[in-house]
């Protein structure tokens, strides 16, 4: 590299730091002034914060591009962060550096990289780096030999470099294409420039060129692959600059988490009002509850189970790198004390009017929807079982996104201004309405008279709804399964013929929203929309079925004393997946989990494996269990425990008892010594079950399920009537809860579920 180069990348680097400096670009990006500062409350912050070691963090989020179409959820992600960092794990806000949209510059995201991180990062201390926007990659064989080690090259093939896009990625120089983009490379080096193992980055983008903005109802974060142009040269020298510098002491770069697979697409999309990036999210929510004993490779699993559920299968998250072999969970967790967890934390308090703003990112997606009225308390000091002593409640009014009011529960001015900004929440009611639906998308392969025709057909469906896909949130998406017509050819063709030219034979189906296909909904070619609208009637009510059963998910907020672990039992003995409940009044016990998800995400599952569930109640009081799911084959399913004889209810007809788990008593379900063997059979693809728990017994859920035919163990599949049992489950749910539901005096269309009464716990695997 010649003099004269080096000394420009020095007195650009210079430029950058006197423009970190002027700009405030710190408390900028963090949305604060110094006053806004000193209104939070410091006493809090250096309770929860440590001062030796520090814990960092970077986080870039990019919407408004000067180039393509522009991203929603990035800068969402980097609040998602942001509140997390200092709520959750004790960073203190000066020490998260934000920068979003227009800050955005490459040189700007550099820069800020050796200031805020590299020149202060000392031995030991916890370092957080985030990115969320486009990527690219870069095709041309003039490029620089990558040293992304984590991409094998075919002989012949042309090199490419995987490229983070700046707000300014693409730029012109005297009329010529240059890519002024973050390399995967220089990525490398910074992170290695960083002295300590305590490293977290995570990558909410991708780079594969999916020839789409849209994937079904969901916008992609990739950028079609560059093959035109040059990498700055900027860019190289500053690799160049790193290479040199004496700080880059080991190979390492931490662990880093990738929203997906190196061939699938990063998607974005609204959840209920808000727009984030789907990895992002799930990954957040799950750090709100989780534990520090949760290794990377269990977190992958919680996360990439949220993900399918919001996305399908076409996402799947992954640990791109974990060089350092020593540290086993992650680095968020390192020196977090208290380690409290929460559904979220207040962020605002009006003693005058006894309301509270509080932010709600631990509670699962679908949740916050539908949380109006319910109840949550405020940790403000914790016993040896972790309980809220004294709980002050909080209950909730309104909402938009993840923001809340609540009102004050307390009469008590003393008890009010006890709430502070800052105090972690814990969810204790949730309220359901019984009007909950079931939201299609419309896929935009669909032509208009496609669209009129299956919005008219959707209307005459109880508790199912449509929309366009890309403007809202949805469910699961409606569409051609086959799509070897372009889009562009069927516009042409209703603007010139009037329609008058007969559309091609196809057939519909459902999909995901991330357009993964749902087993067994493709009709026959040539039917047309409302034919196949009507068709899909059952399965749309097993969907909705499915999202109810989802709604009752609360292992993070639960208070049962309740585990449960999935194992196989043949052709080997392997422990797959644990669940248990973090906040109850006892002790959780340990278990040793060899995951075969360990950098995959979900949990893998052989054909013919045979599987049981092994159950542990260690309360103080008996509970009763049953479990539910969807198949691999799209179809409702339901299992039951043991059941004793036939009892005769009050009108004289048999009906069926559950078996109850003693406090302190370990279960096998199927049981061991039972002629009924649980093994995985069938088709490919995704299973979901729910294990649900209850103080109280699921007597309107057995009747409910009187009619079908189940086996005498306990096992029905293709269940016919999953819609009218998930609405029992939570009738059953909602008695359980005894006391607190004339205690909040709720609207009689609404079901009220006491977190000390029930559990709910999702098992997502997929079968190979």
């Amino acid at each position: 590299m010649s003099l004269r180069v080096t000394n420009q990348i020095i007195n650009n680097m210079m430029k950058r730091r006197t423009f970190l400096q002027k700009s405030g670009i710190v408390l900028a990006a963090l949305g604060l002034s110094q006053a806004g500062l000193s209104l939070l409350s410091d006493r809090y912050y250096q309770a929860l914060a440590q001062s030796s070691p520090r814990k960092l963090a970077l986080l870039i989020g990019i919407n408004q591009y000067s180039f393509g179409t522009p991203l929603t959820g990035c800068v969402t992600d980097v609040e998602l962060q942001r509140e997390l960092l200092i709520h959750r794990f004790g960073f203190h806000p000066s020490d998260i550096l934000t920068i979003t949209d227009q800050q955005a510059t490459r040189q700007n995201i550099e820069t800020a990289f050796l200031e805020h991180l590299t020149k202060q990062v000392k031995p030991g201390d916890v370092v957080v780096f985030h990115f969320s926007g486009y990527g690219s990659r870069f095709a041309k064989a003039a490029v620089q030999e990558s040293e992304n080690l984590g991409e094998q090259k075919n002989q012949g093939e042309s090199p490419v470099t995987n490229l983070l896009l700046p707000v300014d990625g693409m730029i012109q120089i005297k009329n010529q294409p240059v890519v002024n983009a973050l390399t995967e490379d220089t990525l490398w080096l910074l992170l290695r420039s960083l002295s300590t193992d305590l490293l977290t980055s995570v990558l909410d983008t991708s780079y594969t060129d999916g020839g789409i903005i849209l994937q079904g109802n969901l916008r992609v974060r990739s950028r079609p692959s560059i093959i035109t142009g040059e990498v700055t040269q900027q860019e190289f020298a500053f690799q160049d600059q790193l290479k040199q510098n004496s700080q880059i002491i080991s190979p390492n770069t931490g662990i880093v988490l990738v929203a997906a697979k190196p061939e699938q697409v990063a998607t974005e999309g609204q959840i209920d009002g808000f727009n984030s990036g789907f990895f992002t999210y799930a990954l957040t929510q799950h750090l709100w509850q989780a534990t520090p004993a949760s290794t990377v490779q269990i977190s992958l699993n919680r996360v990439a189970g949220t993900v399918e559920q919001l996305v399908g299968n076409k996402q799947e998250p992954q640990i791109y790198r974990q060089t350092n072999s020593k540290q086993n969970s992650l680095n968020y967790h390192v020196l977090s004390q208290p380690m409290v967890s929460a559904d979220g934390v207040v962020t605002a308090v009006d003693e005058n009017s006894k309301t509270a703003q509080l932010w709600l990112a631990g509670l699962p997606a679908k949740v916050l929807q539908y949380n109006i009225n319910s109840l949550f308390n405020a940790v403000t000091e914790l016993n040896s079982s972790n309980q809220v002593t004294p709980p002050l409640q909080l209950a909730i009014r309104s909402h938009e996104g993840l923001k809340a009011k609540a009102r004050i529960n307390s009469i008590n001015p003393n008890e009010i201004n006890k709430l502070q900004v800052g105090q972690l929440v814990q969810e204790a009611v949730r309220v359901l309405p019984h009007n909950i639906n079931l939201t299609v998308a419309l896929d935009s392969c669909l032509a208009r008279i496609e669209r009129v025709d299956a919005t008219s057909a959707v209307s005459g469906i109880p508790h199912v709804t449509s929309v366009v896909a890309g403007e809202q949130s949805a469910d699961c998406l409606l569409g051609r399964v086959s799509t070897t017509e372009s889009v562009l050819a069927r516009a042409e063709s209703e603007s010139v013929s009037g329609l008058s030219t007969p559309l091609p034979k196809i057939s519909y189906g459902l999909f995901s929203p991330g357009l993964e296909p749902i087993p067994n909904t493709s009709g026959e070619a040539g039917e047309a929309v409302k034919t196949a609208v009507n068709r899909l009637v059952p399965k749309l009510h097993t969907l909705l079925a499915a999202k109810l059963l989802r709604l009752t998910a609360n292992e993070g907020s639960s208070r049962l004393g309740v585990q449960a672990i999935l194992e196989t039992i043949a052709p080997n003995e392997q422990v797959l997946m644990q669940r248990s409940t973090v906040r109850a009044s006892w002790p959780t016990p340990t278990v040793s989990i060899s995951s075969t998800a360990s950098k995959e995400g979900i949990t893998k599952l052989p054909i013919n494996s045979s599987i049981q569930y092994k159950i542990h109640n260690y309360g103080d009081a008996p509970i009763y269990f049953i479990l539910l799911g969807i198949d691999a084959n799209g179809g409702a399913i339901a299992l039951l425990p043991a059941r004793s004889k036939p009892n005769l209810n009050e009108q004289g007809s048999n009906t069926f008892a559950t078996e109850v788990i003693n406090p302190g008593e370990t279960i096998n379900f199927p049981p061991t010594d039972s002629p009924f063997k649980w093994v995985v059979q069938g088709s490919a693809g995704v299973v979901e079950i729910q294990l649900i728990f209850s103080r109280a017994p699921f007597s309107q859920t057995l009747e409910t399920l009187e009619s079908a035919k189940i086996s005498d163990f306990g096992r029905l599949t293709n269940l016919p009537n999953p819609l009218e049992v998930a609405k029992a489950i939570l009738n059953d749910l909602h008695q359980a809860s005894g006391s607190m539901i004339d205690a909040i005096a709720p609207s009689p269309d609404t079901w009220v579920l006491d977190v000390n009464n029930w559990a709910t716990f999702s098992f997502i695997y997929q079968i190979v």
